[in-house]
């Protein structure tokens, strides 16, 4: 593993231990170069997946960049990062299970949707804003009553507030 501080390849593993639901091998690494101490992550891959875009062009799956759009949904919402973790690995699992080596963007897109839908209401509405790409705050306000009609439980430890009548200006 190369050293993230001086891109020395000697580096050793000091300490290493199963994350904490066994979906990855967390190691503590040093650097006897220049003393820099840094963790990394080991997981299984069961297959190498290629997102296949709507352009039609093909990319490499990044967990990473799932994680990424997840957090900037669940920005300053209270939500455990373990939480997020296994819904990352769920989704994971499920891609890597279906035996295509090609996954579709929307997919992906979908088992994002499903996941926040039952993790997070806030982020669920964030997230389809970007995915599904809304123009008007008639958008926001479909989403809002399909939400609203019962189709998603309330967030897990939020107890839901007294039905809002609706004016008539949103209509």
């Amino acid at each position: 593993m190369r050293c993230p501080y001086c891109g020395s390849l000697e580096t050793q593993v000091k300490d290493s231990r199963p994350t904490d639901d066994a979906s990855a091998i967390r190691r503590r690494r040093v650097c006897p170069d220049c003393g820099g101490r840094f963790t990394t992550f080991e997981r299984v891959q069961l297959r190498e997946l290629t997102v296949l875009k709507k352009s039609g062009r093909r990319a490499p799956f990044e967990r990473e960049k799932l994680m990424r759009s997840l957090e900037v949904a669940l920005r300053k919402r209270p939500v455990e990062p373990e939480r997020v973790e296994r819904m990352v690995n769920g989704i994971v699992r499920q891609l890597e299970s279906q035996g295509e080596n090609e996954i579709q963007s929307e997919r992906i897109g979908e088992l994002v949707m499903e996941g926040l839908r039952a993790l997070d209401s806030v982020a669920y509405v964030r997230f389809a804003s970007v995915y599904r790409n809304f123009r008007e705050a008639s958008d926001f306000n479909a989403l809002i009553d399909e939400l609203a009609s019962g189709a998603l439980a309330p967030t897990e430890g939020v107890e839901p507030g007294p039905a809002k009548a609706r004016s008539p200006s949103r209509a």
